[in-house]
Order: structure tokens, then C-alpha cells, then sequence
């Protein structure tokens, strides 16, 4: 059997292989990031080395609560998000299922998605409040609309021949919904549903602007105010970190749901 190449178009390679490339992918940034940090040119006050930001999240574990600021932003997230999902997915199936929906919907959403979530700050907090609805809130005005859009996309991308063939066969519109539309739609919605997890993530920093007093997004802008440069690097990476955990969370999950997509 030949050994497959590395370079051919949408085929898999080894996972030896891509375990090394993904490491690499990894490694040479932060060597980069390395050297570039202990060039005598570069004022660290600007660009922290690797160590320096290393020790910063050691002091914030032990001295400043970074569990506690990681749980209350993940949880900060996670609600805005799955909001998002139980209102987006519902809207977003009608939209691509329904040619009269989409009309009278997608102009609309197309229209708030492009207005930036922190010019709704000052309105959520007058409808809101300064408490915690109003962060997660903001996060969720940050993924909504997105995510309506993206399933409406991925419903929409169902074949039209499986939906002809079920009313064919005398399926009423309710069964084709059920039946043929979510559940072909399903692979697709998942992988929208982790991509619309990282926009949730990105809106984080916006929503602490809120009267937070903790979290990830909150000790970000706190550092800021005090030039602690190497701190802000510390919240950015491990909100990268916990990203990347949750990503490869959703891929596990795909793999497991859908092994048939995954054979090769």
C-alpha cells in the first residue's frame, strides 16, 4: 500500500506526522517569541519573555486567584453562549428550511450582526443591570447572531433530493424538519456550534468591562492600567489555553457522534 502524501489535497496522513507538524505549529512561535523577547533592543515592559509570563501565572495562582477568575469566566462564557444555541439553532432552522422565514429574518440579522458588541454596553447596562446577566448578555449579542446565520448556512447546504425524496414517500413538513433536515444538518451543526464557542470567548473581555471585579477579561484590562504587560500576556495565553481544551473537546465529541465521518 503506497504511504500517503503529505501534500495531497483533503487527504489524511499519518498521526505521527500531524502530531509533529501540530507541535511544531506550537513550538516555533514561542521560540520566536523567545528570542525576540531576549533581543536587547526590545524593552520588556513592551514584549515579556516566555519565563516572566510563566512566573506572573504562578504569582496569580498563588497569590490572586486564577482558578477562581478561570471559573467565573468560563462560566461567564458557557452561559452566554448556550443561550446562543437555545434561541440561534430553532431561528436558524426555520431561516434555511423556510424561503418566507429567511426573508423575513435573515435582512434583519445580516443588519445587527455588523454592529459591534461594545457599542451595546451601555444599553445593556441600562436594561440589564451591572450584575452578572448583564455580561453574559453581552456575550450572548457577541454569538448570536453569528450563529443564526451559520445554521441557517449549514441547513440550507442539506440536499435537496433527500427532502423531495421524504415528501415523495408522503412525509408531512413537520417530519421532514425532524427526520431528514436536523438530523442530515447534525455533523455540520456541531462544528457550528464549536466555532461559534471561540466568538463567544472573544467578546469575553468586553463583557468584563461591566462592573466585573474578577475574571480572566477583567485582570487583562486591570493589567493594563498598570503597564503589567507580562500579566496581560498570562490572561490572553490562558484564555488560549482553555480555548484549545475546549476545541479539541468538540472534536473528541464529533469523532465519537459521528465516527462515520472520520474513518479516513
Amino acid at each position: 500500500m503506497a504511504t500517503p502524501s503529505m501534500w495531497a489535497i483533503r487527504q489524511a496522513i499519518p498521526r505521527r506526522a500531524y502530531g509533529m507538524l501540530a507541535l511544531a505549529g506550537l513550538l516555533i512561535p514561542l521560540v520566536a517569541w523567545a528570542w525576540l523577547s531576549a533581543s536587547s533592543g526590545v524593552n520588556p515592559v513592551f514584549l515579556p519573555g516566555p519565563l516572566k509570563v510563566l512566573e506572573r501565572i504562578h504569582t496569580w495562582w498563588t497569590e490572586d486567584d486564577l482558578l477562581g477568575d478561570t471559573a467565573i469566566s468560563t462560566l461567564r462564557v458557557f452561559l452566554g453562549w448556550a443561550l446562543s444555541v437555545v434561541i440561534a439553532v430553532p431561528i436558524g432552522l426555520f431561516i434555511g428550511t423556510w424561503r418566507s422565514v429567511q426573508a423575513l429574518l435573515e435582512p434583519l440579522t445580516d443588519f445587527v450582526r455588523y454592529m459591534p458588541a461594545v457599542a451595546f454596553v451601555p444599553l445593556v447596562m441600562l436594561w440589564v443591570g451591572i450584575d452578572e446577566s448583564a455580561k453574559i448578555a453581552i456575550i450572548f449579542l457577541g454569538s448570536f447572531f453569528q450563529m443564526v446565520l451559520m445554521v441557517a448556512e449549514d441547513v440550507r447546504r442539506v440536499p435537496l433530493a433527500q427532502i423531495e425524496a421524504a415528501q415523495t414517500m408522503g412525509a408531512t413538513r413537520r417530519e421532514v424538519l425532524e427526520r431528514v433536515i436536523f438530523p442530515s444538518a447534525k455533523p455540520a451543526l456541531l462544528d457550528t456550534l464549536r466555532i461559534s464557542m471561540g466568538c463567544a470567548w472573544t467578546y469575553l473581555v468586553v463583557a468584563e468591562l461591566v462592573a466585573a471585579n474578577s475574571g480572566l477579561g477583567f485582570s487583562i484590562l486591570k493589567a493594563q492600567r498598570f503597564l503589567q504587560t507580562d500579566k496581560i500576556f498570562a490572561g490572553i495565553l490562558l484564555i488560549g489555553l482553555i480555548g484549545l481544551v475546549i476545541d479539541q473537546l468538540f472534536r473528541l465529541l464529533h469523532r465519537k457522534v459521528f465516527p462515520w465521518m472520520h474513518t479516513r
